[in-house]
């Protein structure tokens, strides 16, 4: 199936909502990180002058998605940037039962006459929010509040 995302028009009213794929969690991660990054502008548009590292780990991998989504949010607002490309590593540790993300988010500041600026995404909600995996993919629904 490979990775891919899109628009869920009809999902939450005055909201945005997008599902992703990835055959792998890795691929998912980086994926959905992508159609974040593009509800909030064309990353075409964006430079790649800034970059940021990004390191989480939780004990439920639905939460760490959730907190990746979250993160590129937080950045996005501390730092005043938007973001050209997501690069992402999902790995479990069975010695800490913990879930490890290593990411780096690729972008440059905010510039409204040189970027394609798109929606002031808020925070990625827990409404119809869902994460899970068949037999050769992963699949997730999000909620994007802006």
């Amino acid at each position: 199936m490979g990775k891919a995302y899109r628009f869920l028009d009809k999902i939450a009213l005055g909201d945005l909502a997008f599902e992703a794929t990835g055959d792998s969690l890795s691929e998912l991660f980086a994926t959905a990180a992508l159609a974040l990054i593009e509800a909030m502008a064309d990353p075409l548009t964006v430079g790649t002058n800034w970059t940021q590292d990004c390191r989480l780990s939780e004990s439920a991998i639905d939460d760490l998605f959730f907190e990746w989504l979250n993160a590129i949010v937080y950045i996005k607002d501390a730092e005043s940037v938007v973001f050209h490309d997501a690069l992402a590593t999902v790995k479990f540790d069975g010695e800490s039962n913990l879930w490890h993300l290593d990411a780096t988010l690729i972008g440059d500041h905010v510039d409204a006459i040189r970027q394609d600026l798109r929606a002031d995404v808020k925070a990625v909600t827990k409404h119809l929010y869902a994460i899970r995996s068949n037999e050769d993919s992963w699949h997730a629904r999000v909620v994007l509040d802006v």
